[in-house]
């Protein structure tokens, strides 16, 4: 088969696309033909070289994928070949064939096109495990998504919404914030031209944000505190803006805030297949019910990833970008 190598690390031109062995799909695992995967933040990461696949991953980029099952490994159940399916992965995305554990495939939403289930499987995962199983936002709460029109962000509108919350959102254009808007977004915020922290004061009456969902890291620490409301959830699940920050503890004790940060790629199986069932029983209907949908800027072909990467890292998308397999 083929797949993106990284033969050195370093800007997009270090991807290639190669000749490598087929994967075989081990105890507990099911062989994914490939149709398409997504671009991400991590992938870049990986890509630089700051970023490599956990112990026994795939050396491969890519964290998530669509396709139907070619081989079924020792130990499964419940799966055939032939199913059409996505899956969360630890590595191995970008190439025509990858072995998933089977606890962390998913089916095809109804009326989802194969290709573009791709866009899925991260960012229901990175979602719901941050808003809503670790940070627990209810309905008539607030929600500020910093990057509202990147993937998850463009998800997190959405499942915010669909359970009764008020979302506000940052993006550093008005084209941006138009399609947050269009996807339900209550309060849109240029983050090149407006201050958070007031917006959403002036937002919420000086109450500020339930939850945050921030992809920034040491850059927002500070305002982030700030822009809580009191018993507010900060979540962190990006560094874009560096990893080192002062943290105001008196604020933080003040507002009786939490702060949590996490990563998906590097948790052990048994977690990932808990978060993938929790998003099968909660997510999933409203992808089947039309009421959620991925959000895709365009597709490129696999072969294409050091495009797709100059894309992602430009931040001139709205949603995810795909790799499409040949």
């Amino acid at each position: 088969m083929h797949a993106i190598t990284i033969p050195e690390p370093g800007g997009p031109e270090a991807l290639v696309w190669n000749e490598v062995p087929d994967p075989v799909a081990g105890e507990g695992e099911v062989l994914v033909e490939v149709a398409a995967s997504a671009v991400n933040r991590a992938d870049i990461l990986q890509r630089q070289g700051f970023y490599n696949p956990p112990p026994g991953a795939s050396p491969y980029p890519g964290l998530e994928c669509s396709g139907r099952i070619a081989a079924i490994g020792p130990g499964v159940s419940g799966w055939a070949v032939g199913d059409e399916v996505c899956a969360l992965l630890a590595g191995g995305g970008y190439a025509e064939k990858v072995a998933v554990p089977a606890g962390q495939l998913l089916p095809v939403p109804k009326g989802i096109d194969l290709r573009r289930a791709a866009a899925l499987p991260e960012v229901t995962c990175t979602v719901w495990s941050n808003v809503f199983m670790i940070s627990h936002l209810r309905p008539g709460e607030t929600l500020l998504v910093h990057g509202g029109s990147s993937g998850i962000g463009t998800m997190a509108i959405q499942l915010a919404k669909a359970v009764g919350a008020r979302v506000a959102v940052t993006a550093g254009t008005k084209e941006k914030l138009d399609q947050c808007a269009e996807l339900g977004a209550d309060v849109l915020i240029n983050y090149r031209e407006q201050d958070f922290v007031t917006e959403i004061e002036q937002a919420t009456g000086g109450a500020g944000a339930d939850v945050i969902l921030d992809n920034m890291g040491a850059k927002y620490l500070d305002r982030n505190v700030r822009a809580l409301a009191v018993n507010g959830r900060l979540a962190i699940i990006g560094m874009q803006g560096g990893i080192k920050a002062e943290l105001n503890i008196a604020a933080l004790l003040t507002k009786r805030a939490a702060i949590s940060a996490t990563s998906l790629r590097a948790r052990p199986p048994a977690e990932k297949t808990a978060i993938v069932a929790a998003v099968r029983e909660h997510v999933w209907p409203l992808l089947d019910a039309g009421q959620v949908r991925p959000v895709v800027d365009r597709e490129l072909p696999m072969s294409d990833a050091p495009a797709a990467h100059r894309i992602v890292e430009e931040s001139s998308h709205v949603g995810k970008v795909l790799l499409v397999a040949p």
